[in-house]
């Protein structure tokens, strides 16, 4: 088919439907795994603008606990939705059971200027047996200040896969969840970092 040298060209942008550009990362990582959110209750760490929240809620999730340490981030529509729970200004590391009223079936992170380590262990006792989770491991906030360039960038790729490493390591072993893997996310951060998903559930 011959096209006009005047057509008008459309970018597509697959993450244009969504509020946020997380949730790409979040569909890669649920169709790696082939965990399925659907009838769970779920606690979305770092929930932000609602990314991952609102691929939870797309595929079926029956409740969300959108936990983010700032205010008014998470986008209207979200904020409207009765099977979403704005949890705002809640930092993660204060998680109790009182704030998902019980426990969870699922959780998933995103979170920024904290290493996993510090962020998900409230969380991760909040976990039901069985429970799964996709959690974004971000290099630049788990390896040492030495390997970290200009701009925030991490550009070892050997000390980024390090770090994520680490981060395996701590989680099936000092937490005791499995590890069904880590991949690349399929777009980088927004200052260009590497960044994977990391997939395990509790037991």
């Amino acid at each position: 088919m011959m096209v006009p040298v005047d057509a008008p060209i459309e970018a597509f942008d697959p993450a244009g439907r969504y509020v946020s550009r997380a949730a790409l990362k979040l569909i890669a990582g649920l169709d790696h795994f082939g965990y399925r959110p659907n009838g769970l209750h779920v606690l979305d760490v770092g929930a932000s603008t609602g990314g991952f929240t609102e691929v939870l809620i797309e595929r079926g999730a029956a409740r969300v606990y959108a936990v983010d340490v700032g205010h008014d981030q998470l986008h209207q529509r979200l904020r409207d939705h009765p099977a979403i729970r704005n949890r705002e200004g809640l930092n993660a590391r204060d998680l109790t059971s009182e704030d998902v009223h019980g426990h969870v079936g699922a959780i998933v992170s995103d979170v920024s200027f904290i290493s996993l380590r510090l962020a998900l262990p409230a969380a991760l006792a909040l976990a039901m047996p069985g429970a799964w989770g996709i959690f974004l491991v971000k290099p630049q906030f788990e390896v040492g200040r030495a390997a970290i360039g200009k701009g925030g960038i991490v550009r070892d790729r050997e000390a980024a896969e390090a770090a994520a490493a680490g981060i395996v390591t701590w989680l099936a072993e000092e937490i005791g969840w499995t590890v069904d893997g880590l991949i690349d996310s399929p777009i980088t951060g927004s200052a260009g970092n590497r960044e994977f998903l990391l997939g395990a559930r509790n037991g």
